[in-house]
């Protein structure tokens, strides 16, 4: 047992009707794959008034109360583009930053040498022409030895992703969301067992994820999902991509004029009567600010809804969080590449050496001009009287999908036994804890 504090019956249940709300854990934050590499070529930061952020990673959890970050790894990044460059050591420095912070660490597996998704599933090049239980072997020998390493590292995942958006397969295995001929649901289905296995065994308090990329057919997401709990594999999350300009819309009132009536909200309603014990998480979201594609990059235009402009940008973070919050079974909500700020250092974009990525996105929160004192935050008009910083500027706002916590707890008083000892709402992880001196305990008394 370890050592307790005692509180006073007042701050006791005062405390643990704060704990009670926070019984239901739930992820706001972002994939911030690349921040080091913005940090490398000295990318600077400014916040909705214009200052300058020394620790982006911080400012995120101490500013905007996000509690978890998504970093991407590579078995052998083949430099095929500036972004693949997540090898374990670039992982592993940054994970235990996250985890220093006092964040939650979300990581995602490509089980690739560089980008996986729906029309890309490779496997490393150093497995290829594998039969389905050597590649089985590849995916669980590789899972352990990354999670071994991380935890002697001191950052050790929190949620770990077996595969990114793997609806259509993985290491060159296919299948589809649909009866289709040529499926090796027998091989995949294996893969994900050796990795989803390895979590398990080397993280059992960790989180897994199966992450797909089709969110609003909730016939897609009923079929894979079905086949995955059919076929025994062990997971917790059912974690979703969603663009709007890709997938669709946020809800029925948006397509009720609408030829495609699918939309997300339905989607993860169906998700939650054919999948009770599963939580649903957005592990990627963006939306554009500036220009929109005129080739036929995007499958919808959205743009009747949500201009691609900041403030367009602006409620599409909004209108998910307002969308989402209510919902029972939705329990993460993870914003894709948020750090993005132009593509590097531009003194030195005609000779490349300044690239951090090869096209600007902008989907990311921060303009891509930058001046001596960093990057503009994306905002839609000042802080100034009864407006907020999350009233203008969207990384702010998405601290309202966590439960609130009573700003009351941040000063409570203590007994007289324990008159050393205040209580303070601490953001890392969503927790209150009590402090004394440099010890932190939590509202059992237990020292954490």
């Amino acid at each position: 047992m370890k050592k307790s504090i005692l509180l006073t019956l007042a701050v006791c249940t005062s405390l643990l009707c704060v704990h009670a709300q926070s019984d239901h854990q739930r992820y706001v934050g972002g994939d911030i794959s690349m921040l080091p590499q913005y940090e490398k070529h000295n990318s600077g930061y400014k916040d909705v008034n214009g200052t300058k952020i020394s620790n982006l990673l911080v400012w995120f959890v101490e500013s905007c109360g996000w509690n978890t970050f998504r970093v991407r790894i590579f078995v052998n990044p083949d430099n095929s583009d500036p972004s693949v460059c997540q090898d374990l050591e670039y992982v592993t420095a940054l994970g235990k930053r996250i985890k220093d912070a006092g964040a939650y660490f979300m990581l995602d597996f490509h089980y690739s040498d560089t980008w996986v998704d729906a029309t890309h599933i490779q496997a490393p090049a150093a497995w290829k022409g594998s039969d389905d239980a050597t590649m089985a072997e590849h995916v669980g020998s590789y899972t352990h030895e990354v999670l071994q390493a991380l935890k002697q590292a001191g950052a050790a995942p929190d949620l770990v992703q077996v595969g990114n958006e793997i609806m259509y397969g993985l290491c060159g295995i296919k299948v589809h969301p649909y009866n289709s001929s040529g499926d090796n649901w027998t091989g995949y289905l294996g893969l994900l067992k050796a990795g989803c296995d390895a979590v398990r065994e080397e993280l059992p308090d960790a989180k897994i994820i199966i992450h797909t990329d089709r969110p609003t057919n909730s016939g897609y997401n009923n079929y894979y999902y079905q086949k995955l709990v059919d076929g025994g594999i062990d997971f917790d999350i059912i974690g979703l991509s969603y663009y709007p300009f890709w997938h669709g819309y946020l809800n029925s009132e948006q397509v009720k004029d609408k030829q495609d009536k699918n939309n997300l909200v339905q989607a993860i309603k169906n998700l939650k009567t054919l999948f009770p014990t599963k939580s649903v998480h957005i592990a990627e979201c963006a939306y554009n600010f500036q220009y929109w594609p005129a080739d036929g990059t995007y499958n919808y235009d959205t743009r009747d809804v949500w201009p691609n402009t900041v403030q367009g940008q602006y409620n599409f973070v909004k209108d998910l969080v307002d969308a989402l919050e209510p919902l029972e079974n939705v329990g993460g909500i993870n914003y894709w590449f948020p750090e993005e700020a132009g593509n590097g250092d531009d003194t030195n974009w005609s000779t490349s050496k300044g690239t951090v990525i090869e096209t600007w996105l902008n989907r990311g929160f921060w303009n891509e001009n930058q001046t001596s004192s960093g990057h503009a935050i994306n905002k839609t008009g000042s802080v100034s009287g009864d407006k907020t910083a999350a009233d203008v500027c969207a990384p702010y706002y998405m601290k309202n999908f966590l439960p609130d916590t009573p700003s009351a707890v941040e000063n409570l008083e203590v007994g007289s036994q324990m008159s050393d000892v205040r209580c303070q709402k601490i953001l890392r992880n969503g927790q209150i804890l009590i402090i004394k001196g440099d010890k932190a305990y939590n509202l059992l008394g237990q020292e954490q």
